[in-house]
């Protein structure tokens, strides 16, 4: 995988994915599907081109786009295949959070999620040095309850009734953390998996 922040180009894959059914069936519940190409492409300049920088006081996020790094039977080298940010950054507490994260559907159950969590964690505790990445979801998203899991990140509860989706309705939050003492066996068991 390559990442890199999102840019222009960019949009037009990430609409793609947005527009995607499977995504909303799968428990990606918190925003509605567009209903039109351009609809997608506005809702991805808006979620992924520029969204507020972070400040270090848990404001403003950077969104990436996730690329192929190679030709394979997931799709052509450097084919925009997701997004993930990292964001909610508090620099005194050492703490910020991995996620926002969406997938084309093609590459869900792949390499594609491991490799790219392998790359930001190592950039937050190795080059970044926090102490602490956050990675959560709704409850209902069981794919995504099942692959953070399956990361090694620990589980460390559910918010209750923590935010209210666009539709009106409130989903649970299911928090997970990896710690920077975890991360030696974290990054062991990601690059297990990646062998």
């Amino acid at each position: 995988m390559r990442l890199g922040p999102v840019v222009e180009a960019d949009l037009p894959a990430l609409a793609g994915i947005l527009a995607e059914p499977a995504v909303y069936g799968q428990g990606y519940v918190m925003h509605h599907r567009p209903t039109s190409a351009d609809e997608a492409l506005e809702m991805a300049r808006v979620r992924y081109l520029d969204p507020p920088a972070c400040d270090g006081d848990g404001r403003g996020r950077v969104a990436y786009a996730v690329r192929l790094l190679e030709d394979s039977p997931l799709g052509a080298a450097g084919e925009v295949v997701g997004t993930t940010s990292l964001g909610e950054a508090y620099l005194a507490h050492e703490r910020l959070h991995l996620g926002w994260t969406l997938y084309h559907p093609r590459v869900w159950g792949t390499p594609v999620n491991p490799e790219t969590k392998y790359l930001l964690l190592r950039h937050c505790f190795e080059d970044l040095g926090y102490g602490r990445v956050k990675i959560q979801t709704d409850a209902l998203n069981s794919r995504s309850v099942a692959a953070i899991a399956g990361l090694g990140a620990t589980r460390e509860g559910v918010l209750r009734r923590h935010t209210r989706r666009e539709d009106g309705s409130f989903r649970d939050t299911v928090v997970f953390s990896v710690l920077a003492d975890d991360w030696p066996a974290v990054s062991e068991r990601l690059l297990a998996r990646l062998r």
